[in-house]
């Protein structure tokens, strides 16, 4: 059995050719962080017949499975990642849309230290830096 089966049954979902594909696509990609059209793409790419609607729906059924994070940024730009145990933020180029993850123990530490000042406990915490990438500066 193939790690995508395993994945999808764990999960609860049923294993289809359109949900072991799009898994695969996005287990697969060099970049993490892909749109639903993005995935749509890569799926006409490789002569895959699964529709764009198909796409939205199972990438939301990975959301509600916790497979997979989608992450809202500004001017309704939306991309999904694989699931990870692994804390990082990220910054989002407000021209092309790429996505650049990080780590920074400094910034982990503050926010933590912002609630407590003010009485809170972290449960979770997103953080989105936008700015001009290096290509888009040029």
């Amino acid at each position: 059995m193939s790690g995508e089966n395993q994945e999808l049954r764990k999960a609860g979902l049923k294993v289809t050719l359109p949900r072991v594909k799009i898994m695969q696509i996005l287990e697969s990609a060099k970049d993490r962080h892909l749109s639903a059209e993005d995935v749509y793409k890569a799926l006409r790419d490789a002569d895959e017949d699964v529709g764009l609607a198909t796409v939205y729906r199972v990438l939301t059924q990975f959301e509600g499975a916790g497979l997979v994070m989608r992450h809202h940024f500004e001017g309704g730009h939306s991309v999904f990642e694989m699931h990870s145990d692994a804390h990082h933020d990220h910054i989002v180029c407000t021209k092309c849309g790429k996505v650049q993850e990080f780590i920074d123990e400094v910034i982990e530490e503050r926010q933590v230290l912002a609630a407590k000042i003010h009485g809170f406990t972290v449960s979770d915490h997103s953080l989105y830096i936008y700015g001009l990438c290096e290509n888009c500066q040029a």
